[in-house]
């Protein structure tokens, strides 16, 4: 409603002295040093292009440039001079714009705009030259055979890097733009003949519902939107940098949502089970694939509940068998085992945070300086025993194994909920924590899709295929999940 109110409050003028004060007052014109204005004249008319510098390639805009000004030397028919100054416009996109306040969200978004002289609407040219990086490979999905190419933060190039892999005429882009300042281009992506159209129909009313001034953090805070996650800690979308998995799951069913500025895209709906998926399964044989997803799932168990049962087995030695009764510290320290734990752990997270911010001249040096103090020196001084260590980097090994980093934070959140449980009430803090996080997973939907789906509610043929690897030709049907219009993968 706000749109419909502004354009018809400030259309475009004939006069072209008013549309330059407008952009003045509202686009900072002159004041701003990006934003320029050139006046030109042709034939017996003024013309006058707005360009933004930073976001335009100006090797085109000299070419069209050139064009324009030849029209005096080439053409004298004044009367079809409109039609004469747009052919001249050389360029694929070229589009009418018939109000100012259109026409600054253009400017700003790297369009040029020309308004010619009693002429009540603008011509506007897309140019547009994003400063970015050239795709390459993700470093959070990387993969031992496969393609190098990954998203990057320019929603163009992603689109085209999907579409390369779909040449379908049924793959659909739907552009808006989400923000009042911000005014950030936000693509909805899908397969028109096998997407839910209830769920495209959701997801669209749920990004145009959106009402901020602008979405700087990108996907973030475009899923925060979109999901209402609260202080649920564990990842209702998945976030890929990869275009092969991107398409994919548009071919299963998915819709995609890519935000300009993001290297990531959004899937939806997913499932926990989406989350602990990684394309080097589906790059090699299916035995192998099956092999590295077993181990990936041994990982992520680990990472939740060997330390909570390790400090069980250290509250009540009773629990262990004789076989394995060597379980256990064999000396006891001053400070207790939860606290060691407590410090390793977040020790751990120090160096991960660490990582992040430092320079890579300098990790090495990190590195060393970690391991010698929370390895070995933190032992011989006392402050932990072996035990602690050795099972805290188990778990830290599981939690960097989990191919979703949204996931492996949850996972941690909820270990250290389940140690506080053990510290607190021993073998029925264990089994209550347990049960009540498998009860949190299970009450958990995302977009009205059951979390833990197929293992809640049970669907035999989906789990097989999540414990197994299979091969392409044998996986038939589409996920039942998502609701696929068309069911069938392959013909027969």
């Amino acid at each position: 409603m706000a749109t419909e109110t502004k354009e018809k409050k400030y259309p475009i003028s004939g006069n072209l002295a008013e549309n330059e004060k407008f952009f003045i007052e509202h686009a900072g014109l002159n004041t701003s040093f990006d934003i320029g204005i050139r006046k030109l004249q042709v034939l017996d008319f003024q013309v006058n292009m707005y360009f933004l510098n930073g976001l335009c390639d100006t090797k085109y805009i000299t070419e069209i440039l050139k064009k324009i000004t030849s029209i005096s030397d080439d053409e004298v028919d004044h009367i079809k001079f409109k039609e004469i100054l747009e052919n001249r416009i050389v360029n694929q996109s070229v589009s009418k714009v018939k109000s100012l306040d259109d026409a600054v969200d253009q400017l700003l978004s790297g369009l040029i705009l020309f308004f010619i002289e009693g002429i009540d609407y603008a011509l506007a040219a897309d140019v547009r030259s994003y400063p970015g990086r050239q795709p390459q490979e993700p470093d959070t999905e990387k993969i031992v055979r496969g393609a190098r190419d990954g998203f990057v933060e320019n929603i163009i190039v992603n689109t085209g890097l999907i579409r390369r892999r779909i040449r379908d005429e049924r793959l659909r882009y739907e552009i808006m733009q989400i923000g009042e300042r911000s005014k950030t281009d936000v693509c909805v992506a899908y397969v028109k003949d096998v997407a839910n159209p209830e769920l495209v129909k959701t997801i669209k009313q749920e990004l145009e519902a959106i009402e901020i001034d602008g979405i700087t953090m990108a996907d973030k805070t475009v899923e925060e939107f979109l999901v209402h996650q609260g202080f649920n800690p564990y990842p209702l979308v998945r976030y890929t940098e990869r275009a092969d998995v991107a398409a994919n799951h548009l071919l299963e069913g998915h819709v995609l949502i890519l935000v300009d500025t993001s290297p990531s895209v959004i899937i939806t709906p997913t499932t926990m089970f989406h989350h602990v998926q990684h394309a080097e399964e589906y790059r090699q044989a299916p035995a192998v694939g099956t092999f590295l997803r077993w181990v990936r799932f041994l990982g992520i168990v680990a990472s939740i509940f060997l330390l909570p049962l390790w400090f069980l087995f250290v509250q009540e030695p009773s629990l262990l068998p004789k076989e394995i009764a060597f379980i256990g510290p064999n000396e006891q320290k001053n400070i207790p085992i939860v606290v060691q734990i407590f410090l390793a752990d977040f020790g751990i997270e120090f160096l991960r945070m660490a990582a992040i911010h430092t320079p890579t001249s300098l990790s090495t040096a990190m590195g060393l300086i970690a391991a010698a103090l929370i390895g070995q020196i933190a032992i011989d001084v006392g402050l932990f025993v072996p035990e602690v260590i050795l099972y805290v980097a188990v778990a830290a090994i599981g939690s960097f194994a989990t191919p979703s980093y949204e996931l492996s934070l949850a996972n941690k959140i909820a270990r250290l909920v389940l140690l506080i449980a053990v510290a607190a009430f021993q073998l029925e803090g264990f089994v209550i924590g347990c049960t009540l996080f498998v009860l949190l997973l299970a009450s958990i939907r995302s977009l009205n899709t059951p979390y833990l789906w197929p293992f809640l509610p049970f669907n035999a043929k989906a789990l097989w295929q999540i414990i197994i690897r299979t091969s392409v030709p044998g996986a038939k049907l589409r996920p039942s999940i998502v609701h696929p219009q068309n069911v069938k993968k392959q013909p027969k």
